[in-house]
């Protein structure tokens, strides 16, 4: 009996296997761009990733604006701001959500950011859920345990 030879190699007639959904590491930055918006005071609620979206606005500072894309699961499903040219993660300093006039003091998050594959956007994730602030100048970004 002969053992089946192993290979790397492609037959020039396979067909690729995609997924039921494609997962938001093979979206364009045109299909990403295309998601509804949410409203500026909007709460969407916890969500996994976030893709930052470069624009073509210039902001007052004279920073370029960036968009953001809220990702659950795999699945990119709306655009978060549009008007910001600065992410502050967990907050101004860091001190996560304000809450009245006083910052809470909150234990540090595990942040990483990756290059998606086909749009070559880059992907902002921590150890756990993650929730944004409101659609302003500068836009808060939180980790939620």
């Amino acid at each position: 009996m002969e053992k089946a030879k192993l290979t790397t190699e492609t037959p020039a007639d396979a067909k690729p296997v995609l997924p039921a959904v494609r997962s938001f590491e093979y979206w364009t930055k045109k299909e990403l761009e295309a998601l509804p918006a949410r409203e500026w005071d909007e709460d969407i609620g916890e969500f996994d990733s976030l893709i930052i979206l470069p624009t073509k606005h210039l902001h007052d500072s004279g920073f370029w604006c960036m968009d953001f894309v809220a990702v659950k699961g795999n699945q990119p499903f709306c655009r978060l701001s549009g008007c910001s040219d600065v992410i502050h993660i967990d907050g101004i300093g860091g001190y996560g959500e304000w809450k009245q006039n006083v910052p809470t003091v909150i234990p540090p998050k595990g942040w990483s950011i990756d290059c998606l594959k086909k749009s070559k956007l880059l992907r902002l994730f921590s150890d756990g859920k993650l929730k944004a602030g409101r659609a302003l100048s500068s836009f808060d970004l939180y980790a939620v345990k």
